[in-house]
C-alpha cells in the first residue's frame, strides 16, 4: 500500500469515526500491538515480524484454510477470530491483506487463488467487526516466494501476509 493511497484513504477513515495517531506515538503503539499479537496468535503456521514500525503477520494456508477446498477451516476460524479481536483493540492501523501462491500453477490461476485467499480473510475480519475502510486486499500470485518449491516449501508459499501499519497524522 503506497503512502499516497494511505493519505487518500485517511479522510474516509476519519469520516467514519476513525482516530489517527500522532506520529511520535506510532512506534510505542505498534510495539504494544506486536506483543499482543505474539501472545494471542502463538501457533504453528503463524509468523509475526516487525519491519520498522509495521508488523507483518504471515499465515500459511494450512493454518487458516482447508488445503483441499477454498474455505476457512475450524482452526482458521479460531485463529482469525483472535486476530480480529486484536485488530479491534488496536484500531488505529491499516490492514493490508495480501495473498500468495506457489509457483507451480499458471499465473492467471495463481493471481485468482491468491486474491481469493486475501478476500476470504478480509471478509472474515469485516464480519468480525474490523472496519473494512481500514483494509486493502491484494492477490500477488506466485510473486515473492519465501520458500523453495519442495512439497513443504510450496505449502509455505501458499500464504496470506497481513501488514499492519499505524494510521498517523
Amino acid at each position: 500500500m503506497t503512502p499516497m493511497l494511505r493519505s487518500a484513504k485517511r479522510p474516509l477513515y476519519q469520516e467514519t469515526g476513525g482516530v489517527v495517531l500522532p506520529l511520535n506515538m506510532a512506534s510505542e503503539y505498534m510495539g504494544r500491538m506486536e506483543a499482543r499479537l505474539r501472545d494471542t496468535l502463538r501457533k504453528p503456521g503463524v509468523q509475526i515480524n516487525r519491519i520498522g514500525t509495521d508488523i507483518v503477520v504471515i499465515l500459511v494456508r494450512p493454518s487458516f484454510m482447508y488445503t483441499d477446498k477454498p474455505e476457512i477451516s475450524q482452526m482458521g476460524d479460531e485463529l482469525l477470530g483472535r486476530l480480529a479481536r486484536v485488530l479491534r483493540e488496536f484500531d488505529m492501523t491499516w490492514v493490508e491483506i495480501t495473498g500468495f501462491t506457489d509457483a507451480m500453477q499458471n499465473q492467471t490461476h495463481a493471481i485468482a487463488l491468491s486474491k481469493d485467499m486475501a478476500d476470504r480473510v478480509g471478509v472474515y475480519l469485516a464480519r468480525n467487526r474490523v472496519h473494512p475502510i481500514r483494509m486493502f486486499l491484494v492477490g500477488m500470485g506466485s510473486a515473492n516466494p519465501i520458500a523453495d518449491q519442495s512439497q513443504v516449501g510450496r505449502l509455505t508459499n501458499l500464504r496470506v501476509e497481513i501488514r499492519l501499519s499505524a494510521i498517523v497524522q
